[in-house]
């Protein structure tokens, strides 16, 4: 009879948007460089895509597996899907286990937090939100952290999720309405969420007192934003390395001879140390695509609240591999902790 297999803890992903941007933050000042992440891999398969993110620390090692089905929306099914597992860096030993997508509702909104609490004028009050899933309801929440919002702008495709994004922004006490596209010409903040590959509004319209984030678009040919806004704006991203991959925002119109190339862009290490520059005379604009070392260092964190106990907010409840085996599913209630 073979002994029993390993229980790992499932942790849930329920740090607050003020605790995930400060991790974020952290990791940046303590010295992490950002363009030393390994480079995300990317499988098609018959639903979609399948991604593998790993991330190496010091103390921790950890790997991403997610699913991008397209069409699961349709099915009352998350997008995004999948597992992470944590690790001892010394030994290897696997720690623990997060649903993938609460992880990446968790930790997309704190990079941008972090990003834009640099970019963003102090007195921005208005956000236009292009999107209304769960990257919509994350950084509603993140950006309510970093500035006083007193109105909120939903610009969506779908009748029922922009209601209920427009209804949870009344219930932070904020002005809220569905409008269009040429609302960015009224915006201090606009903040892409969504799975277009091709620009969502006139760049030409953004004030130049306002920041861009756009989020949604990890392909070299796919874009939220367009050529119009990239020729205006200061460029940040979250590494060069990994934009130079990934970030179509930037890379099109480089190739167009519009845009800044890579030494134009200053990344999220850079802009959080003051060693790049933020005007004030014209659009910011931060691009992310997404990177593994933000999933390790949120996982890490989670793990050491729970073995802690410290400002827990959730129990971690345990899985045995061996008995769990192919049949195991984490729940959706993870990725809804992570954006109510």
């Amino acid at each position: 009879m073979s002994a029993p297999g390993p229980v790992l803890p499932v942790l849930p992903a329920d740090l607050t948007p003020e605790q995930a941007r400060a991790v974020i933050v952290g990791v940046l000042l303590d010295g992490l460089d950002p363009e030393q992440d390994p480079p995300r891999s990317a499988v098609p398969v018959p639903a979609g895509e399948l991604l593998l993110m790993p991330a190496v620390g010091a103390a921790h090692v950890g790997v991403k597996i997610a699913g991008v089905v397209p069409g699961n929306p349709g099915r009352g099914l998350p997008r995004i899907t999948g597992g992470y597992l944590l690790l001892d860096g010394p030994t290897l030993r696997p720690l623990a286990l997060l649903d993938a997508a609460a992880l990446t509702a968790l930790r997309t909104p704190a990079v941008t937090a972090a990003a834009l609490d640099r970019l963003a004028d102090p007195a921005a009050a208005h956000l236009v939100l292009f999107g209304a899933g769960p990257q919509a309801h994350g950084h509603l929440a993140a950006l309510c952290a970093i500035r006083a919002l007193d109105r909120v702008t939903v610009v969506a495709r779908r009748a029922g999720p922009s209601a209920a994004l427009l209804a949870r922004a009344r219930a932070l006490g904020l002005r809220a309405e569905a409008g269009r596209p040429d609302a960015v010409a009224r915006a201090d903040l606009v903040v892409c969420c969504t799975s277009s590959g091709q620009p969502l509004f006139d760049g030409a319209l953004v004030p130049d007192h306002a920041v861009v984030a756009a989020i949604g678009a990890h392909r070299p040919r796919a874009r939220e934003t367009d050529t119009a806004l990239v020729r205006r704006a200061a460029c940040y991203v979250e590494a060069r390395s990994a934009a130079r991959r990934e970030a179509g925002d930037l890379l099109l119109p480089w190739a167009e001879g519009e845009g800044p190339g890579p030494d134009g862009w200053a990344n999220l290490a850079e802009l959080l140390t003051s060693r790049a520059p933020v005007p004030g005379d014209r659009p910011r604009l931060f691009k992310g695509v997404g990177m593994a070392w933000q999933d390790l260092a949120l996982a890490a964190a989670l793990h050491r609240r729970a073995v802690t106990g410290a400002g827990s907010a959730g129990q971690p409840r345990s899985v045995d591999l061996e008995a769990a085996g192919a049949d195991h599913v984490v729940t959706e209630a993870g990725l809804h902790r992570a954006v109510e």
